[in-house]
């Protein structure tokens, strides 16, 4: 008999992953990442024996309870499952499985719906972020049907607000690691960032390339990858990152004027694969670089004025709306508070099974 592991597979943004209650999985790190690996059928680049559908996009995981920190609902453990590596990366955050939380909370019974609309606050463990999600609830449940359509999911569904709270730094530690808000890496002028997710941004000019490539242009580009992977390798231990070879972050994001009547246009590595989109985080993090005067970002972007600004990011398949609170001075301009509308739908609710030989050996390895 296989082992069965209660799960639900759920579409978070423009992402895809498999939802588990913590106390379902091995506590031990290593003894849960093997068990992870096995369920997501990793490595293997079809992921054929697993759950992963053989992208870094529905390769995720996450992991849920209810949180120890006074003032959240809900603590979350992001994972990253490498699809052709045996790897599980809890270093970044993901803001499209963050997305898929709350209806996640509320199926498990987590926490309860307040009425035509609930909140629940979320802790992401990888980093110490904060978010409010705000979600239309029918019947103690999250609502699906709605109006609500973001770029890469087709139909609509309805919204779930996602407020960030301090998101600054929350992985190298500050908005700026360097304190700069331009460095030239490797010969390129970037902005190395954190508001959610380390991400380099610098103009796809600057790397001989238009910004408007489609995605499967990008992906074949073998000299375009070997050079962003040398200014990677570069930027990571300035971004207190260290060596990131084996790392998922920082991501990269090459920036141009926008063409399609957005605020700015991008293409995302993640980091390796070029996005069919661009992440939550990494939208965030773009449209926070685009506020730094003299960025490679400001360079390019169409800006709205005002403290409050929605900008609109081009991606590959539409577009991308962040809210942002900029607060300061226009030469030192702070952003106060970040915000975006996502959609999620639950897709599955059942078991996921792994072979009891790995849950066992590595139930007695975590006893060692």
């Amino acid at each position: 008999m296989q082992t069965a592991i209660p799960c639900m597979l759920i579409r978070g943004g423009t992402s895809k992953g498999a939802y588990f209650l913590a106390s379902d999985l091995p506590a031990q790190p290593a003894a849960r990442d093997a068990v992870l690996l096995a369920l997501m059928g990793s490595p293997d680049k079809r992921q054929i024996d697993g759950l992963g559908g053989a992208h870094p996009l529905t390769s995720k995981v996450a992991i849920v309870s209810a949180s120890s920190e006074p003032g959240c609902d809900i603590d979350f453990l992001f994972a990253q499952v490498g699809v052709e590596t045996a790897k599980v990366d809890t270093t970044p955050n993901c803001g499209n499985i963050l997305a898929g939380i709350g209806p996640f909370a509320l199926a498990r019974g987590l926490v309860a719906a307040t009425g035509a609309s609930t909140t629940v606050r979320v802790r992401t463990l990888n980093t110490g972020t904060i978010a409010d999600l705000v979600m239309e609830t029918d019947g103690g449940q999250a609502a699906v049907d709605g109006e609500a359509r973001i770029d890469g999911v087709p139909g609509t569904s309805a919204p779930i607000a996602i407020s960030f709270l301090g998101t600054e730094g929350s992985v190298c530690g500050a908005l700026l690691p360097t304190g700069n808000a331009v460095d030239i890496v490797d010969g390129v002028a970037c902005t190395l960032i954190d508001n959610g997710m380390p991400v380099i941004v610098l103009r796809a000019s600057d790397v001989g390339r238009t910004g408007y490539e489609p995605r499967e242009q990008l992906d074949k580009d073998v000299g375009l990858k070997a050079r962003i992977e040398r200014i990677r390798l570069a930027a990571g231990p300035l971004m207190n990152l260290g060596d990131v070879s084996g790392k998922v972050v920082p991501k990269i994001a090459l920036v141009a004027a926008p063409v399609a009547g957005g605020a700015i246009a991008t293409r995302s590595f993640i980091p390796h694969e070029c996005h069919a989109s661009i992440g939550v985080f990494a939208a965030v993090t773009v449209a926070t670089a685009a506020a730094l005067p003299g960025s490679p970002a400001a360079s390019v972007v169409v800006m709205p004025q005002g403290s409050e600004r929605t900008i609109s990011v081009e991606h590959p398949t539409g577009e991308f709306t962040v809210r942002l609170t900029i607060g300061g001075t226009a030469e030192n301009p702070v952003v106060e508070r970040a915000g975006l509308l996502r959609t999620a739908r639950i897709l599955m609710d059942g078991n996921a099974y792994v072979s009891p030989r790995i849950w066992q050996a590595d139930m007695l390895r975590a006893a060692e």
